[in-house]
């Protein structure tokens, strides 16, 4: 084992022997004393992808005051959240080094050092690897305190947004050899429940979003409803079409609504896609910088009394595509303003994370803030087929 080796394996072993509040400080104490680094910082992304928090101590959770918010837009932070490379620069007490925090296309966040003297490269190099080191601590430690979850909200939840984000994924994004995916909500005032989930098989990526009936805490039981169906089916192995009948069946046993929903299958070995649309607004594909709908069979939404089947449906995906899934607040109202294609090709050079952004960005712009209905958007750029056996993905 190399010294920088051992060097990282010691800072993984103390975070992993402090507290869950307390890894934060391990890190920023390791580096100080590896590198004289005068101040330390871990600035979180936000819930809206828009801003970092500068994070300290679990103190702040108690009192109830506000961590520090920083806009990325404009900023130095937004241009490494961006790039996702570091970026460094004189101040008045040495050098800041800026390194993002990020795992599998997942950007947690951002380490902020001030150096004593301008970095060489195996010291540039060692930042990363602790940038690396703290996106698996940050992991590992959300599951034990709610310090990362109160940074990331830089406004107060309502009940029903309470219920609704805890239904999401833990990551939004997610990368391997095949593909990278981003996902992003922009609520309404009044909760209407839209979701999305996902789960990375060895083989299949599985993909969901569904857009429940009604609004604030009455969508947002629907949805757990629906979004609880949906895994439980998936995780006993069915297929798409078996996960829609059982999400259907327990709307009709819940007997409170229903809901539109999608749900995306794909073979990471052979890149055979199968794609079941109940009710939902047909998705985008974005192909040699052309944006079309894609135009499958629709089938009835989830939860309606009538007599119907579902019908998994090959969808045509090739190296290089962009597939954009969405929800009516995308479409509707407000939203009708924004001309969705044109913000597609100008975003098509971008990460699905940046690209996904963008679109929630502009129909929030379009709603002077006040988005009237739920906007939940997936992207997916599909690199091309693997056999598991290229790939190290566990």
């Amino acid at each position: 084992m190399d010294e920088r080796t051992e060097q990282l394996h010691e800072l993984l072993k103390a975070a992993d022997a402090a507290a869950p509040v307390e890894s934060l400080d391990v890190v920023a104490e390791n580096l100080r004393r590896r590198f004289g680094a005068e101040t330390v910082s871990f600035l979180i992304a936000d819930l809206t992808g828009r801003a970092v928090v500068r994070l300290t101590t679990a103190g702040n959770v108690e009192s109830g005051r506000r961590a520090e918010r920083i806009e990325l837009f404009g900023s130095v932070y937004g241009h490494v959240v961006r790039s996702q490379q570091p970026h460094q620069e004189p101040v008045a007490r040495g050098q800041l080094v800026i390194t993002p925090v990020t795992n599998r296309g997942d950007a947690i966040g951002l380490l902020e050092l001030t150096l004593p003297t301008p970095p060489e490269e195996p010291v540039l190099h060692a930042v990363r690897e602790a940038a690396r080191a703290l996106a698996y601590i940050v992991i590992a430690n959300q599951r034990y305190t709610d310090l990362y979850t109160w940074g990331k909200r830089t406004t107060p939840l309502s009940l029903p947004a309470e219920i609704q984000y805890r239904l999401l994924p833990a990551s939004l994004s997610c990368e391997t050899a095949q593909f990278a995916m981003s996902c992003a909500l922009e609520p309404s005032a009044t909760i209407s429940g839209d979701t999305f989930d996902y789960a990375l098989d060895r083989e299949t990526l599985h993909v969901s979003l569904t857009d429940p009936m009604g609004h604030d805490v009455h969508a947002a039981l629907l949805a757990s409803v629906l979004v609880g169906a949906l895994r439980r089916a998936r995780r006993a192995g069915a297929d798409i079409a078996e996960q829609a009948r059982q999400a259907d069946q327990a709307l009709l046993d819940y007997g409170r609504g229903h809901a539109t929903g999608q749900l995306l299958r794909v073979n990471l070995g052979d890149g055979r896609v199968q794609f079941l649309n109940a009710g939902h607004p047909w998705p985008l594909r974005v192909r040699q910088g052309r944006v079309a709908e894609v135009t499958i069979a629709v089938d009835e939404p989830f939860g309606l009394p009538l007599p119907h089947t579902y019908r998994a449906q090959t969808l045509d995906l090739r190296p290089h595509d962009r597939l954009v899934m969405l929800t009516d607040g995308m479409l509707e109202r407000s939203a009708e303003n924004v001309d969705l294609g044109a913000v597609l090709l100008d975003s098509q050079d971008l990460h699905p994370r940046e690209t996904a952004l963008a679109l929630t960005t502009a129909i929030l712009e379009a709603s002077d803030g006040r988005p009237a209905d739920d906007a939940v958007v997936i992207v997916l750029d599909w690199h091309g087929a693997h056999h598991p056996a290229d790939t190290s993905q566990f």
